[in-house]
């Protein structure tokens, strides 16, 4: 049996200007970035601690790679002067 997926969501927040990330997944994940791909390299931190701190990973060596699904969340406004 594979590991599990766990699912981050991420949403920009406009007023602070940065993706904010939060998994029910992954207790206490809470991370922000200017960028997906910055925030990406933060998960890839952020994760196995969080995971191994909270014994969702009891043997670390056995899940040295695990997928996360990662759903982002950006709301527009367009219109004819964009």
């Amino acid at each position: 049996m594979g590991a599990p997926t766990y699912v981050i969501n991420a949403t920009w927040d406009e007023d602070a200007k940065v993706w904010v990330a939060v998994s029910d997944d992954v207790p206490g994940l809470v991370a922000e970035a200017d960028d997906v791909p910055q925030l990406v390299n933060k998960l890839k931190v952020l994760i196995p601690e969080l995971l191994e701190a909270n014994g969702v990973l009891p043997r670390p060596e056995a899940h040295s790679s695990f997928p996360i699904e990662l759903l982002t969340h950006r709301r527009l406004m367009l219109g004819a002067n964009d």
